[in-house]
């Protein structure tokens, strides 16, 4: 893009080194409030609230997904190599409400850090349902979850130790793959030494696509045991965004080697994910792979398109604009009309 850049004045190209300088210095807190802005403002065009309609309440999803980075910039995980040093590594942990498929909550830590240790940062109230994989099995927060109403559906681990208390009749209507549905009590340790017991219902879901039984845990009691499985289904969406990330904004070469300009160039590809997640739901003419659309926009990036029109019907513009004079080699018209194409 080196021969577009004179139109707003920028001479040369900055160097890698003043980048990463600068960044260092940069504030994280202004690029976030640059993301949740855009969030705000465009909630209208990325919520789906089908979900919502049909429970009445908002299922939010989350999971974490690792970055590696440089030997000395947070620590990670995983074997240690012959030199004896690990890479460094950062934990982007990640809420997405399952109407909108975007990021609401982004927290960085360490990659040592465990997963569970989200359970703390998240708002609980009885309007939301959480779904999560069994990476985040914590019974004292599930009592949490429980005291304060707020759903949940994960996954059984396997070496839990619970006691039946009633099973659950599945009735004609409920979907063929329920196996079992069961009340259950597990007692819970508290970390001030005291004890308590959880009821959860245990549902055995056998998925016929992946020939695999799977088992679920929920305090949700009023729903459909049929729908304690789509709902967990639902988590994919999650996988899905970390996905397409890695796919369209692969973040393996930071241009600063410090937490801070790390942490500036996660938010950046969050932003730009989530204008290109805007720009492919206002496009209703056309549909746009979302790669398509990064590598569309990554060519054209200088080039003046009114994005959105040519979106909607790329084929009608071009002949539009066949239709206007022909440009004058030798005066000053060429760049207008290049950049109207």
């Amino acid at each position: 893009m080196k021969g577009k850049t004179k139109h707003f004045e920028l001479t040369h190209l900055p160097k890698r080194s003043t980048l990463s300088d600068a960044n260092k210095l940069r504030p994280v807190s202004f690029f976030e409030n640059i993301y949740f802005g855009l969030m705000e403002q465009y909630s209208y065009c990325l919520s789906d609230c089908r979900l919502k309609e049909l429970l009445h309440k908002q299922v939010k999803i989350f999971d974490s997904t690792t970055i590696s980075l440089f030997h000395d910039v947070m620590r990670c995980v995983g074997r240690k190599p012959k030199n004896g040093k690990r890479k460094g590594g950062i934990k982007v942990h990640t809420v997405i409400n399952a109407d909108e498929k975007v990021p609401e909550i982004i927290w960085h830590t360490e990659a040592t850090t465990h997963d569970h240790c989200l359970l703390s940062q998240l708002k609980l109230d009885e309007n939301t349902i959480y779904v999560f994989d069994k990476g985040y099995n914590d019974y004292e927060a599930f009592l949490r979850f429980t005291h304060s109403h707020t759903g949940f559906v994960t996954r059984q681990k396997e070496n839990v130790m619970y006691s039946s208390i009633e099973e659950i009749e599945i009735g004609d209507e409920i979907h063929d793959g329920v196996l079992k549905d069961e009340r259950i009590e597990i007692i819970v340790k508290k970390e001030n030494g005291t004890q308590e017991a959880l009821q959860l219902r245990r549902v055995a879901f056998w998925d016929d696509e992946n020939k695999q039984i799977f088992v679920f845990l929920t305090n949700l009691f009023e729903l459909r045991a049929d729908l304690i499985a789509e709902l967990y289904k639902i988590r994919w969406q999650i996988e899905l965004l970390f996905k397409q990330l890695n796919q369209n904004f692969p973040l393996k070469y930071f241009l600063g080697d410090n937490e801070n300009a790390i942490k500036i160039q996660i938010w950046c590809a969050l932003i730009v994910n989530l204008l290109l997640s805007v720009i492919q739901k206002m496009v209703q003419n056309k549909k746009w792979a979302f790669s398509g659309l990064v590598s569309f926009c990554r060519l054209h990036l200088f080039n003046y398109i009114h994005l959105i029109k040519f979106l909607n019907d790329p084929n009608k513009d071009w002949v539009r604009n066949t239709k206007l004079k022909p440009p004058n080699l030798f005066g000053g018209d060429l760049l207008f009309e290049i950049n109207t194409c």
